[in-house]
């Protein structure tokens, strides 16, 4: 059952050095409250996975948060590269990161059969690309009915899951609407549960679309109002499109970017350190 905290009470009491650690959330719902608050808490070793990192994951690969990225595409939307993930890649800087690269589908459905308890999925995919041969929680199988060949991909079942809603329950229950890519999914997935929202309301009323996700599958709630900027939260603000273009020169450069995660971040105080 969901227990409403701090996200800084939440984060420490559910994510660990060395996790595997989802952070989903497809063009909005995003949660980059909660990803600034692991790196002010200083987790280290994480395995990041996402569908589409962007700017956050940013963040925390170049805080030094992370070990490995598991994704699908990962840059800055609309405007180019992320600097401090490629940073990491080609120059090891803060240090070096393991990357696992998947299809939009192949990562979904990863997560679907950790979700289903089942040990793979398969799909037509990844063939035409040299994923297969790279990758080792991507295999060829061949179907026992009719001999096709097909790709299986390795349940996924995240350490921790995190992502942002718009409403929770004073009893933890939590209510998503708009695009809510593999929320779900990922939710299902793993082994603990941290949902950052816009409110906490005394009913949640149906919405068109909308997921509600029981408090039985969670295990903290955390109250973060404009817990996704400057990404966006459909029905609560719209997306900041110049803080992703000023994302670019803040993260070309190490200095200005450690200078403004200390600023922005960190609350001034470089104790997280890398």
């Amino acid at each position: 059952m969901a227990q409403i905290q701090t996200l800084a009470e939440a984060v420490g009491n559910l994510v660990n050095d060395g996790d595997c650690v989802a952070l989903e959330g497809f063009t909005h719902l995003i949660p980059v409250a909660a990803g600034q608050e692991i790196i002010r808490q200083g987790r280290r070793d994480l395995t990041l996975v996402r569908l589409t990192p962007d700017i956050v994951f940013d963040q925390l690969i170049g805080m030094g948060c992370a070990k490995k990225l598991v994704f699908g595409w990962g840059g800055n939307p609309g405007v180019g590269s992320l600097h401090r993930f490629r940073d990491a890649v080609e120059n090891g800087w803060p240090h070096p990161l393991e990357i696992e690269e998947h299809s939009h589908a192949g990562l979904t459905n990863r997560y679907v059969a950790g979700a289903s308890g089942l040990p793979f999925a398969v799909l037509r995919g990844y063939f035409g690309t040299d994923l297969m041969g790279r990758t080792e929680t991507v295999k060829q199988v061949v179907c026992p009915f009719t001999g096709e060949e097909l790709a299986a991909v390795a349940a996924l079942r995240p350490d921790v899951t995190v992502i942002h809603a718009q409403q929770a329950d004073h009893q933890g229950n939590v209510l998503m609407w708009g695009i809510t890519g593999v929320n779900k999914e990922a939710v299902l997935a793993a082994e603990r549960v941290l949902v950052t929202v816009e409110e906490v309301v005394d009913r949640l009323d149906p919405r068109p679309g909308g997921v509600l996700l029981p408090t039985w599958v969670i295990d903290a709630v955390a109250e973060a109002p404009g817990g996704t900027y400057p990404s966006y939260t459909a029905g609560y603000y719209e997306r900041d499109n110049s803080a992703y273009v000023h994302w670019d020169t803040i993260s070309r450069d190490r200095e200005t970017f450690l200078t403004w995660m200390d600023e922005h971040v960190l609350g001034g105080s470089m104790a997280v350190g890398r």
